[in-house]
C-alpha cells in the first residue's frame, strides 16, 4: 500500500463523519445520534478497506503475471535456441548426403 491510499482512506472516513454530522444537524440538534454517525464512519472504514485490499490483490497478481511472462519468454527463446540447433544440424546432414549423391552420380 502506498501512502497517498491511506491518506484517501483517511480522508473517506474524516469526510464521511463531516458529511453525516452536517446532514443530521439539518433535521435539528435532536436528531444527531452518534450511532448514525459511528455506524457511517464504519461503513466508509470498511469500504476503504476493501478496495485498498483489492488493490493489493490486484497489484500482486500482476507481479505474479509478470513474472510468468518472463520465465515464459526464457522458455520460448530457450526452444528456439534449440530448434535452430536441431535444425541447423539436419541441414548439415542433408548437405553432406546431397554432396555424396553429387559426387556418386558424376564419378
Amino acid at each position: 500500500m502506498e501512502t497517498r491510499d491511506i491518506v484517501f482512506s483517511v480522508i473517506m472516513v474524516i469526510s464521511a463523519f463531516i458529511l453525516t454530522y452536517q446532514w443530521l444537524g439539518r433535521f435539528g440538534e435532536s436528531s444527531k445520534n452518534p450511532l448514525i454517525i459511528f455506524a457511517a464512519i464504519v461503513m466508509v472504514g470498511s469500504l476503504a478497506v476493501l478496495i485498498l485490499s483489492i488493490i493489493t490483490r490486484l497489484r500482486n497478481l500482476e507481479q505474479m503475471m509478470e513474472t510468468k511472462e518472463r520465465s515464459l519468454r526464457i522458455n520460448i527463446q530457450s526452444v528456439e535456441d534449440n530448434l535452430d540447433k536441431r535444425i541447423g544440424d539436419v541441414q548439415n546432414s542433408v548437405n553432406n548426403a546431397m554432396d555424396e549423391l553429387n559426387r556418386k552420380k558424376y564419378r
